[in-house]
């Protein structure tokens, strides 16, 4: 059973989470650590865990992130969102620089 939260996802968005949390449960078994192993070391119930390798929306970031953390995977999983590396926000803030600068003159006072 998934969250509420899953039916709301365009469906390219829920098939990257299932495969996220796959990837996570993979990574898991070969580093041979069990899901009671992961749930102690991440704080969680074996259920939040659970629902986090079937990739559900409803997990709280922290939870993915210290996921990530605990197999090793990457100690800056956010990354993706950081603005030197938002090909399209430096795209856009290149097109928002002006041309030119022009100074604007003062009234001259009589």
């Amino acid at each position: 059973m998934h969250s509420s939260a899953f039916d709301m996802l365009p469906p390219r968005i829920r098939r990257a989470l299932k495969k996220f949390g796959s990837d996570i449960a993979l990574a898991r078994r070969k580093r041979g650590l069990t899901i009671a192993m992961m749930t102690e070391r991440l704080g969680v119930a074996k259920q939040t865990y659970q629902r986090l390798e079937k990739g559900d929306p409803a997990v709280a970031m922290g939870i993915y992130a210290m996921a990530i953390f605990v197999l090793g995977l990457g100690d800056k999983p956010f990354d993706i969102a950081d603005p030197s590396r938002d090909e399209h926000g430096i795209l856009l803030d290149a097109e928002r620089t002006p041309k030119r600068i022009r100074i604007k003159k003062e009234p001259t006072s009589r």
